[in-house]
């Protein structure tokens, strides 16, 4: 993860940027993303996706790379600043199948937006060691970050109203696409 000025990975994202309250096309999305994956992967880079639609992608990946490892799942549940409120998913558990100490770990979600997750999952990898380098690859960027985190791969940049958010949706075969819902006001 990277808090420096865009780098180069951001230039292939830019050909992806989506209109302001536009769905974006998840599935060319993937293709975007699996795309700079393959350029970012070293033979030593471990791939961990965020619960869940980061474990989602994660999942494809694996399969569209070829890699035999378990596919490695980050949990933000127990690091979360909003735990009170949001309470832990029976789902939510972290589950890593490579040793983090000096790993070069590429964590994998759908949507980055507040960094807040990022933060999370973050404390949660050092709670299992110390790894050599994180960087982060996702499928969209929406802004509006509260800390300080930025993707080292985006497929696509949106900008949404505070009060919408972009949700990964999971169809029975596998194949994704993105839903806005309204939030609640405060």
């Amino acid at each position: 993860m990277t808090t420096a000025p865009p780098s180069s990975a951001h230039a292939d994202a830019d050909a992806h940027a989506q209109p302001a309250h536009a769905v974006p096309d998840a599935e060319a999305l993937y293709l975007a993303l699996l795309a700079g994956v393959r350029r970012m992967m070293t033979a030593d880079t471990q791939l961990a996706g965020i619960t869940s639609g980061g474990a989602w992608i994660a999942e494809r990946l694996h399969r569209d790379l070829g890699l035999e490892q378990p596919v490695s799942r980050l949990s933000s549940a127990l690091h979360r600043d909003d735990f009170a409120q949001r309470g832990m998913a029976s789902s939510a558990h972290t589950q890593l199948h490579f040793d983090v100490n000096g790993a070069d770990i590429l964590v994998l979600d759908d949507v980055l937006y507040t960094g807040r997750t990022v933060r999370a999952v973050i404390n949660e990898l050092y709670d299992y060691g110390r790894p050599g380098s994180v960087r982060l690859a996702v499928l969209v960027d929406r802004g509006g970050r509260q800390l300080p985190y930025a993707p080292d791969f985006a497929a696509a940049h949106i900008s949404l109203p505070a009060n919408q958010v972009l949700a990964l949706v999971r169809a029975e075969d596998g194949s994704c696409h993105f839903a806005i819902k309204e939030t609640p006001a405060n």
